[in-house]
């Protein structure tokens, strides 16, 4: 059987319907995914039922913001699975910074950080950007946290943003108002950004991979 692997943006990969990243630290894997050779690369498959940003391409992102060089500042990293995968993109000349308020899933990125140095481990409450206010501007600011003010707190994160920057949010319409209709949900936020100045790129159904969720591409 022939497998054919096309690049489709910078160090993501599709194969029949699968995603990979080109595997900063060839070896090593974060989740038990599988990886595989390719043009004197290793790729590490990018699951799309446990990363929105892959489902997200999966179901026809407009574009990809976050490339190799890329800084990006990540709220809700959780115990790292996306994160690794930002890191695969953005390589040795890029950085994410990882915010995360749990201290039981911070101490999986902090040890990510440890082999992975374009990850930077940062315990804080993204609702105060004031504590972490230290990092540098960014290319992309990426959320993904279940909070019924989460397109609020973006904006306020968006102070990080370089001129021209892109945000990324995974919006959880049930975490927002489980009363509503999602996509009445996915609009109300999508009006929220506009009165705040940003320009929609996109917006994504994560489904099949997540029920009741979008993404939301903008553009500061």
């Amino acid at each position: 059987m022939v497998i054919y692997i096309k690049e489709i943006s910078e160090n993501v990969f599709e194969e029949n319907g699968r995603l990979y990243t080109r595997n900063l630290v060839p070896g090593k894997r974060v989740y038990g995914e599988k990886l595989i050779e390719h043009k004197k690369m290793q790729l590490r498959e990018w699951d799309a039922n446990r990363s929105k940003l892959a489902a997200a391409i999966l179901n026809g992102m407009s574009l990809m913001p976050i490339k190799d060089g890329s800084k990006v500042l990540y709220l809700g990293a959780s115990a790292g699975t996306t994160p690794s995968h930002i890191s695969d993109i953005v390589g040795s000349n890029g950085m994410v910074y990882c915010v995360e308020f749990a201290e039981r899933v911070f101490r999986t990125v902090m040890d990510l950080s440890q082999d992975r140095k374009n990850i930077a481990p940062i315990l804080a409450d993204a609702r105060k950007p004031e504590l972490y206010n230290w990092i540098e501007e960014c290319d992309i600011v990426y959320v993904d946290i279940a909070d019924p003010q989460e397109t609020e707190l973006s904006i306020r994160n968006a102070m990080f943003l370089k001129y021209n920057g892109y945000m990324l949010i995974a919006v959880k319409a049930r975490s927002i108002d489980v009363t509503k209709d999602p996509k009445q949900v996915f609009k109300e936020e999508k009006i929220k950004l506009q009165e705040s100045d940003f320009k929609i790129a996109d917006i994504i159904d994560l489904n099949p991979y997540e029920k009741d969720h979008a993404m939301i591409l903008c553009k500061k």
